[in-house]
């Protein structure tokens, strides 16, 4: 395995040197933005393809957009000794029911904290004090129950409040979820098994709330077992969506709260973040400063410059003030996975990107 990945080459330089990022140093978060049309998603494909073959590090992408549901597909020009590489490689991709011949994206509601099943239920432990309690008190009867299960028990009893929380659970709806495993394999159990790369393509549910259920539920058992000590590469893409400094509800709230912690002390477990967006400011402070890698592509927004040249001191403030001027495919990377700053033209892809804009029709 190598200790650097080369990733481009240097825009100023003579010659076009090559540009490497240091493998060892993605034990820090990184923070990988561009607006829209910067190729910020292309650009994160190469880097994570590099870290595939130069690296045993094994990664978990959240990708809303499925993106990155073609890792493992080379492309006919990609080097053979990469191509070779990537096609050895365990690679999963788990897609809502199982789209495109993939494993289905399940979580499995059982093994949620309580405080998660009562986010995905909306209930609140002082608003809704006798459905939680209802809840609490099942936890300690008969233990943390399948949801089909929990609605039979509820069903069964004469209770008013156990009535109303079946009554809660038929108006949302959430027992016909298709990211309920119901006794299959759930993407915990997948990524237990720490294949190299794990996508969880989140953008195929019928329901928005399930792709941040399933979310929720393998970061939650990434903390849960970090006690291990088993290394993992969290890629989360469009970040702005699961850790929002403003949530909208009790599991947005749950999964900011969560990245937030893992931001803060994940490092030590190794578990290492890397959150992209278009929208910086769109995501939580407290996840954002602490990225000790900076990636930035195109971004023209004023306001968002200013943001990140005030969380990224590292950053020159001269290579930030170029942004707006990058070409396609062009990032300024600085901070520790670099030996000083600079701009790089990144390279092409080894593998297929997952989607593409619309063209004009003419």
């Amino acid at each position: 395995m190598t200790s650097e990945i080369t990733v481009g080459t240097l825009v100023d330089s003579e010659g076009g040197g090559a540009a490497a990022l240091r493998a060892s140093r993605f034990n820090r978060h990184t923070f990988w933005c561009g607006q829209s049309g910067s190729g910020k998603t292309y650009a994160l494909g190469v880097v994570l393809e590099r870290l595939l073959v130069g690296t045993r590090l094994p990664m978990l992408v959240l990708d809303p957009n499925a993106d990155f549901v073609r890792l493992g597909e080379v492309r006919d020009e990609t080097p053979s000794e990469a191509a070779d590489a990537l096609r050895a490689l365990d690679l999963r991709v788990l897609r809502p029911r199982g789209a495109g011949g993939t494993t289905p994206l399940h979580a499995r509601y059982v093994d949620m904290t309580l405080r998660a099943r009562a986010a995905v239920l909306q209930i609140d432990p002082v608003r809704d004090a006798a459905e939680y309690n209802v809840l609490l008190h099942l936890e300690h009867e008969v233990g943390p129950l399948e949801s089909d299960r929990l609605a039979q028990l509820l069903g069964a009893s004469d209770d008013p409040a156990r009535r109303a929380l079946l009554l809660r659970l038929e108006n949302l709806g959430v027992l016909g979820w298709d990211v309920w495993a119901r006794g299959e394999r759930s993407a915990e159990d997948v990524v237990d098994e720490r294949p190299r790369a794990t996508v969880m393509d989140l953008g195929g549910f019928r329901e928005q709330q399930e792709a941040k259920v399933a979310a929720l539920a393998v970061l939650d058992h990434l903390w849960a077992t970090r006690e291990e000590r088993r290394p993992m590469l969290i890629v989360i893409d469009e970040a702005h969506n699961l850790c929002r400094p403003d949530p909208e509800s009790d599991v947005e709230a749950a999964l900011t709260e969560r990245i937030v912690q893992i931001a803060a002390e994940g490092r030590k477990y190794g578990l290492w973040l890397v959150l992209s967006t278009q929208r910086p400011s769109k995501v939580h402070v407290n996840a954002l400063s602490q990225c000790d890698n900076l990636a930035l592509m195109r971004m023209s927004s004023p306001r968002d410059l200013a943001e990140l040249g005030d969380v990224f001191g590292y950053a020159p403030a001269d290579l930030l003030a170029a942004s707006p001027h990058f070409l396609q495919g062009q990032a300024l990377f600085a901070g520790g996975f670099v030996p000083e700053a600079s701009v790089v033209q990144v390279a092409a892809r080894w593998t297929h990107e997952g989607g593409s804009d619309v063209a004009v029709p003419l």
